[in-house]
């Protein structure tokens, strides 16, 4: 097998993997700020943020976010996972879609009290 094969086969892997889909907040544990979000892959989500904590790079985040980052670093920024959407609930990704801003919206009312972005 090929290095081109080989990758071809782990790119397909990767896009075959099955991915939890939820909603989370980012808290900035320096100015006490949280941000209520919702992604169909939180994995790729925690990618990102443990990649911008390893650069320093603040690009990763939202871009509500970034003047905190500058401000307070990327380390101050923490990720809780709030809910996930059962798997195989649904395969439509419009559905998955419209149930995660439900769900967004839901903790957004819930975290009502606390200072968000």
């Amino acid at each position: 097998m090929t290095s081109r094969e080989r990758r071809e086969q782990l790119r397909a892997a990767y896009e075959e993997r099955p991915r939890q889909a939820g909603v989370y907040a980012l808290r900035n544990t320096a100015s006490g700020r949280t941000l209520v979000a919702s992604s169909a892959d939180l994995a790729a989500v925690r990618n990102r943020l443990d990649f911008g904590r390893s650069t320093n790079s603040t690009g990763v985040l939202d871009r509500r976010l970034v003047a905190d980052a500058r401000a307070y670093g990327m380390n101050s920024f923490e990720l809780e996972v709030l809910d996930v959407l059962e798997p195989g609930s649904t395969d439509d990704a419009d559905q998955v879609f419209a149930d995660l801003k439900e769900l967004e919206q839901l903790w957004r009312d819930k975290l009502a009290d606390h200072p968000q972005y």
